[in-house]
């Protein structure tokens, strides 16, 4: 690839130049996942906690075609301030076309997986991948394809609740990725701490993690990890209570035809005002939660390769 391609913010140069840990955002949490000003507030928050866990924060986006690595204060406001119809949410089949147009794109997970890639990045912090859409199995995220093929860590509070759960890990362990439990047994279920679904296996420190990850690079396997972490407890929405809110949701999409890139936005919002602003409030603690936990994993691993050389 050209590497003329990316626009790296210089803070974030230097930190890969130096071997220094680095945490790769998505930014489809600023245009389509939050209100204004909910959405730039959580994705400076989100940024700090990369910071405080001893990591370098790296929000992704395409600002006028352009891929960049990393976002000023201003560009950060300029995202979070932009009609959603103004701003493409952008997957793998996206960018190209973001990029030729010269238009605005922000990163799904898939889309920051690949950008993370190419940057050099390892590691990326999200709130919940997608996956496979209750009642429409053939409605697959290009997140789960991406996860197969791109060897990026995604640290994440497991599959939206939204989602057909038992399909998506079916199609994550078809794609060889492995779902590691950070310190759970059970995979997460976004707003809520665990389901009844068991992970691959449970990892207790982001040493661990890093381990794994560093033998995964050894073995030249190109595909990517999942480590999934619960909402913090004093945050969490028990499955019991959202999960009549979701299937009348998810209802409510169906009966109104809303589907593809347009209906996790909207289901996460309905899900929102059904609950009271409840599942924001979760979702808002688990990002920043997330990104903590990946800032760790990041300067373990990087402190590890540093030892192996």
């Amino acid at each position: 690839m050209n590497q003329d391609l990316l626009n790296i913010l210089p803070e974030i140069a230097d930190a890969l130049a130096e071997n220094r840990p680095v945490v790769a955002l998505e930014s489809t949490v600023i245009t389509h996942g939050l209100p204004w000003p909910k959405n730039i507030e959580t994705a400076k928050g989100m940024e700090a906690a990369v910071r405080e866990s001893g990591s370098v924060p790296a929000t992704l986006a395409l600002i006028n075609g352009e891929i960049r690595i990393g976002l000023t204060d201003d560009d950060l406001e300029f995202l979070a301030k932009l009609p959603s119809d103004s701003v493409r949410k952008c997957s793998r089949r996206d960018l190209p076309t973001v990029m030729a147009k010269k238009g605005h794109g922000s990163t799904t997970v898939a889309a920051t997986m690949i950008l993370a890639n190419l940057a050099g990045i390892q590691f990326f912090a999200t709130g919940g991948i997608g996956g496979v859409h209750r009642g429409h199995h053939f409605d697959v995220s290009a997140d789960l394809m991406e996860l197969g093929k791109t060897p990026t860590t995604v640290i994440c509070s497991g599959a939206k609740a939204i989602l057909d759960i038992p399909n998506t890990l079916e199609v994550l362990e078809t794609q060889g990725v492995p779902v590691l439990g950070y310190q759970c047994d059970k995979l997460p279920l976004f707003y809520s701490r665990e389901s009844e679904f068991d992970v691959t296996e449970r990892v207790d420190s982001a040493a661990e993690i890093a381990q794994i990850v560093h033998t995964r690079n050894q073995l030249g396997i190109h595909n990517g990890t999942l480590v999934t972490v619960p909402v913090p407890a004093d945050q969490e929405v028990p499955a019991g209570d959202i999960q009549s809110i979701i299937d009348a949701a998810v209802e409510e999409a169906d009966n109104k035809g809303i589907k593809g890139a347009e209906i996790t936005p909207w289901l996460l919002s309905r899900i929102a005002e059904l609950s009271n602003n409840q599942s924001m409030t979760a979702n808002i603690a688990l990002l920043k939660n997330n990104g903590r936990v990946a800032g760790l994993i990041a300067s373990a691993y990087q402190e590890l390769v540093n030892l192996s050389n």
